[in-house]
């Protein structure tokens, strides 16, 4: 699965234990009517590839969705969710990757003023 989002945070690396368990969490803002500011947890090898990255930059994160259970001392039963990176893409790069110009926006054209709905051309529509 993957979100889309402009990059909010970016955390330090944290070590925990005593195996050295690494990780980093990204907060990303998705843009949609309702934003929701998404925290996306990398962990070991791949906390080194949010080093490249800044706060403001329009990503793609590809991601799972992790549950776990959890009986607590008094005999409860809880459960936790946690979103999990494992690769992350820069969207502004990527349209330019595949040699596609940045489409310009709709009000940089001035509209046609000397139509003339009568003259063929030869499209087939």
């Amino acid at each position: 699965m993957d979100l889309q989002g402009k990059i909010k945070m970016i955390d330090e690396t944290k070590t925990f234990g005593n195996n050295g368990f690494r990780k980093r969490e990204l907060v990303i803002t998705t843009e949609e009517q309702y934003p929701q500011h998404i925290l996306i947890e990398f962990v070991q090898d791949k906390t080194d590839l949010l080093n490249s990255y800044q706060v403001g930059q329009n990503v793609k994160v590809s991601i799972n969705i992790r549950g776990r259970e959890w009986v607590n001392p008094q005999g409860e039963t809880k459960y936790f969710n946690s979103i999990t990176g494992w690769r992350i893409e820069n969207i502004d790069q990527s349209a330019n990757s595949a040699g596609m110009p940045p489409m310009p926006p709709v009000d940089a054209f001035e509209p046609a003023s000397n139509l003339n709905e009568e003259d063929h051309d030869d499209l087939p529509f």
